[in-house]
This record gives structure tokens, C-alpha cells and sequence, in this order.
């Protein structure tokens, strides 16, 4: 779509209902937005006070806790007239079901949203798990981004998810944040814009809202903000360049989301340990009226202990949309936020214009998501649905465009048919590595390493827990005196199946070859064995700023077609061009 064809549409948009959406399905026409429009005034007039201000709220449904909590869920959605559903663990056909009977029970169709930044797998353990946000941010090509996103999103509609609480566009200057991590795309803020441009394009190209996470920026914290309130003490010319960058570069992308942060930002909040999720000045002051956005606003969780340990369910709520939220996500207590904001109004403390604003702009993005026409979902097969080939070949092809090459002096790759000595350390399962790389790969248990003959080529790898995105990233004292003695009489390829900040604290000076894998699991072993063997491009740059040698853009890149004649030493990294 043309920016002139753009801007008419949405100067139509705003004439006609005098709301607007910040997310546009693609295609659309005058005489679909006239529709649009057409469905939310008629709609918004059929609802009582009580129902529009239901609208507001998105509660939480788990199908791994037992059969109250579901009743519960039920109740509020029956009584209360609930907005949406966020979708949490973990069975999947049940999720459905219920899902389908919810809808089915509710005036106004239910926005269906999902935590789903590494696919459905963050909340189903059944379905396939995508790469992390940080492994992503290796990636050069940036299209493959933009395929992985779009699957997910292909998922998301099997389920009947309409909304995927991602991307997190946080970006990730402090290698100890205990929360974001592995779930930034990186430390530089060109990568970060660019990463989540195309995981939301992929997203919302097939009709699936994004919502770009945590306002104003969470990247460079100490504390996780599930459990206490994080404090970001930047200046502002810092938080511009930075923290808000990527918010501002996104934000006239037609991105339909925002989540905002349980983050006090002293810099802008001048109230004491007001979070930035209840804080009028950053919401309406900053993200609505300066950086002039128009889509949905959304808090984090509002269970989270940042929060949830300073206010009352309800009072949070009201508070929240008093501020400028569109939708409290999470809520503890939906019918006490309703008495609280209807006793706010009331009070003329917020205007009736604020819930016709918000309420009016939460149906406009149903509509154009199709949920004016809801059609229910079927449960069979839903697993195999979520995990299947296709899954795998796309998953595998990211972790290898991911590889990140830092180090091959002694033009150790890739991998000749001789035989090569392998000794897997820290505490992940590492056996689908060695079945791949084959028989002349002959494992060793650290305790073995004297037995292995001097001048032999020796794999070790840094096996990581990839359970969570949250596990430890640091290298055990044993872990690294074990390379340390390898070092002194063999040519050691160190392979990190783990985050690349494990390279922290790990002295290389000595190590012939370096690898980031990102991650350690089956899709990821497989991709690095068939890599090292030749069989596949490495050409992943270093997505974060590791230390004063290891820094964000390093990368070697190797075609396995030229790799034996290509001239690597530890002076020719190479930056991406973003």
C-alpha cells in the first residue's frame, strides 16, 4: 500500500468513527474500513456501561490447574463480560475447547492472546520450540525472521489466538538482566529495530496482532519484574538513544500492540516508585500524546510481584486505565476495577471519552482480525499440528544461519574425515551433537582428557540447560580449567551451546576455534554438527556486546565450497551491515 492510498484510509479511518487503529489487515478498502467502522459504533452502542468497561480486561486461562480455577475463569467471562482470554500451560486440545464454548457464551467475540515469543511452545510443551530472541538476532537474513513468524502465527490461527505478545524489542546492555536476556534480540539498537520489524511484519502479514514489549524499555535491568520493581536510572538522552529507540523507530509501522513495563523510570516519573504501567506521565504524556501512538496499550502482566505486592487487585486495574491502558492483562480482579473505574468517573476523574476511546479501538482491531465472525476450532490432531516436519526443517535452517563463527586460526573447519576427539561439559544432554557429527568423533569424559594424544583436534562443548530462556548462562570453575588444560597440548575447537555471554568470563586466547550455537537442543546440535562438517554457510554475527575483544557484529563467515582456502585469523572479524 502507497503512503498516499495510506494516509486517505486512514484520514477516512478517523473522520468516520473518530478512533483509529494502529494495525491495518493488508488489502483493505474504503469500503471495508466503512464496514469496520460500521460494526464497532454499532456494537459499541449495544453494550451496556458494564460491558463496555468488560472489555477492558484480559484474564488468564491455565488447563494444568484443576477444574475450580477453569469454573472461575468461566464465571468471569459469563459475569463479568471479559474482553480476552491470555492463554497460558499447557494442554492444547483443551485450550481449544474451552476457548470454543467461551466464544461461543460471549456477546462481544473474546481477543484471544498467547506469550507465544518462541512459538506456542513457551506455553504448550507439546508444540515445536523456535529459536530464542537473542539466537535471532545472529541471524543476518533477516526474511528468515520474518518465515519463522509467519509459522508461528500459522499456529497461532490453528489454535484460535488472535494475538502473540511479541516481539520483545528490549535491548539487552546488561549481561546480568535476569529477565529479558536471552528474549532481547541483542545490544545494538539497528538489529534489534530491524529483527522485530520482520518478526512483526511475519505476524501481522497473516493477520495475527504483534505487540512490541516492555515500554519503555527493559533491557538494561537487575531485578525481574515478576518479582520485585526494576529501576531504570538513565538519563534522558540515553533513553532516547537506547531504551526508547526501538519503540520510536517502530511505532508508525502500523504494530498494533504495546505492552507496557512494571519499570519505575525516575527520568520520566517524577512520583516515587510509580511503575511505568500505572504512570499517566509515560503512557498518555509520553506514548500517546509525544510519541503519538495509536494502537493498542496493554500492560504487563498484572500479577507480576512488581505490581501485584504494592496494589490491590481492582485498584491496580483502575489505576492502570487511569493512566492510559487500553487492556489490563492479567487481572486479579475484574470486577473490582470495574466499580473502580465506573467510581472514577463518576468522580469526573477520567472522562467517558477515555472508555469510548479505548473500547472503540479494542473492537476495531477484533474486527479487522476477523473476530467478528468467529469460527470455532477443531481439537483433533492439534499437536501434530504444532509440531511437524515443517516445523523442523524451518527451525533447523534458523539455528544454522544463526552460527556464529568468532575464531579459526588454525583453520580448523571444517571438519576433516580424521578422527577428531569430542568432551561434552556442563550439566545439558549433549548425545544428538555427537550421533551427528559420526563414528570418527570419539567422546570423552573430562576426567579422560589425559588419555587423549597431543596435537589431536578436540571439540569441547559448553552444554547449557535450554530448558528455560532464564537458566544461568555462566561457565562452571571446572568447566573452564578443563579447557584451559586442552588448550596446552591439543588444537581445541570450543563450541558454546549456551548464551554467548558464556564467553564472559572464559579466557580464548589459546583456543584455535570458536563457536556460538545459542542454544542446546536437537534442532540446534543438529545444525552445528552439520556445519562443522562442511555442509552448511556459517555467517551468524554476535548479537550483544560481551566484553572489551567479543563485541556485537563479530562474526567470520564460512562457505563450506571455499572454507579450506579461506585466510581467518582473530584480526579480520567482520560487522554486519545492518
Amino acid at each position: 500500500m502507497n503512503k498516499i492510498v495510506y494516509t486517505s484510509l486512514f484520514i477516512f479511518l478517523f473522520i468516520s468513527s473518530k478512533i483509529t487503529a494502529q494495525y491495518l489487515p493488508k488489502g483493505i478498502s474504503q469500503a471495508d474500513m466503512s464496514k469496520a467502522n460500521q460494526w464497532v459504533d454499532r456494537t459499541y452502542k449495544s453494550l451496556s456501561q458494564d460491558e463496555k468497561l468488560g472489555q477492558l480486561f484480559i484474564v488468564a486461562l491455565y488447563t494444568n490447574k484443576d477444574e475450580g480455577h477453569i469454573n472461575q475463569v468461566r464465571n468471569i467471562v459469563t459475569n463479568d463480560k471479559i474482553g480476552g482470554l491470555i492463554l497460558m500451560q499447557d494442554d492444547a486440545a483443551r485450550e481449544i475447547a474451552l476457548v470454543n464454548e467461551f466464544q461461543q457464551k460471549s456477546k462481544v467475540p473474546l481477543m484471544i492472546g498467547m506469550d507465544a515469543e518462541w512459538g506456542l511452545y513457551q506455553r504448550i510443551a507439546a508444540a515445536h520450540k523456535f529459536p530464542w530472541a537473542m539466537t535471532l538476532g545472529a541471524i543476518q537474513d533477516k526474511n528468515l525472521i520474518y518465515q519463522m513468524s509467519s509459522k508461528i502465527a500459522e499456529d497461532c490461527k490453528r489454535m484460535g489466538i488472535n494475538w502473540d505478545f511479541a516481539p520483545v524489542v528490549d535491548v539487552n546492555t546488561n549481561p546480568n538482566n535476569p529477565i529479558i536476556g536471552n528474549r532481547s534480540f541483542g545490544s545494538e539498537v539497528d538489529n534489534v529495530i530491524n529483527s522485530a520489524l520482520a518478526y512483526s511484519n511475519g505476524l501481522q502479514d497473516n493477520n495475527i496482532l504483534a505487540a512490541i514489549k516492555h515500554f519503555p524499555g527493559h533491557g538494561d535491568t537487575s531485578t525481574d519484574s515478576h518479582l520485585d520493581l526494576p529501576v531504570v536510572s538513565h538519563q534522558l538522552d540515553r533513553l532516547n538513544t537506547v531504551e526508547l529507540a526501538p519503540f520510536k523507530a517502530l511505532m508508525n509501522k502500523g504494530i498494533g500492540g504495546v505492552m507496557v513495563a512494571h519499570l519505575y523510570v525516575p527520568t520520566l516519573e517524577s512520583g516515587k516508585g510509580i511503575p511505568a504501567s500505572v504512570s499517566k506521565n509515560i503512557i498518555t504524556g509520553l506514548l500517546k500524546e509525544k510519541l503519538g501512538y495509536k494502537g493498542l496499550i496493554i500492560t504487563d502482566a498484572l500479577n507480576m510481584g512488581a505490581v501485584a505486592n504494592k496494589y490491590k487487585p481492582g485498584e491496580l486495574d483502575a489505576l492502570a486505565f487511569k493512566a492510559g491502558n487500553d487492556i489490563m492483562l492479567f487481572s486479579q480482579g475484574v470486577s473490582e476495577g470495574k466499580k473502580l473505574i465506573q467510581k472514577a468517573i463518576d468522580n469526573g476523574e477520567i472522562p467517558q471519552s477515555r472508555v469510548e476511546e479505548s473500547v472503540k479501538k479494542i473492537l476495531l482491531t477484533k474486527y479487522y482480525l476477523g473476530l467478528d465472525k468467529y469460527h470455532p476450532k477443531n481439537p483433533e490432531n492439534i499437536n501434530n499440528d504444532l509440531n511437524n516436519d515443517s516445523h523442523k526443517l524451518l527451525v533447523q535452517n534458523l539455528y544454522s544461519n544463526a552460527l556464529t563463527l568468532l575464531k579459526d586460526e588454525q583453520r580448523l573447519l571444517p571438519l576433516s574425515g580424521k578422527q577428531i576427539y569430542y568432551v561434552p561439559l556442563e550439566e545439558a544432554p549433549y548425545q544428538t551433537f555427537a550421533n551427528q557429527l559420526g563414528s570418527t568423533v570419539i567422546i570423552k569424559k573430562a576426567s579422560e582428557i589425559n588419555t587423549i594424544p597431543s596435537n589431536s583436534t578436540v571439540i569441547v562443548g559448553f552444554h547449557k540447560d535450554n530448558s528455560t530462556a532464564y537458566k544461568p548462562y555462566k561457565i562452571s570453575a571446572e568447566s573452564r580449567k578443563v579447557l584451559a588444560d586442552l588448550t596446552k597440548n591439543q588444537k581445541v575447537i570450543l563450541n558454546v551451546f549456551g548464551s554467548a555471554y558464556a564467553l564472559k568470563d572464559i579466557d580464548i586466547t589459546k583456543v584455535s576455534t570458536v563457536l556460538v550455537s545459542y542454544e542446546n537442543n536437537d534442532d540446534s546440535m543438529i545444525a552445528t554438527a552439520n556445519a562443522l562438517l562442511g555442509k552448511t554457510k556459517i555467517w551468524g554475527r554476535l548479537p550483544v556486546l560481551i566484553n572489551d575483544q567479543l563485541k556485537a557484529g563479530m562474526g567470520i563467515d564460512l562457505n563450506p565450497s571455499t572454507a579450506s582456502d579461506t585466510k581467518v585469523n582473530s584480526t579480520i572479524f567482520t560487522t554486519s551491515k545492518q
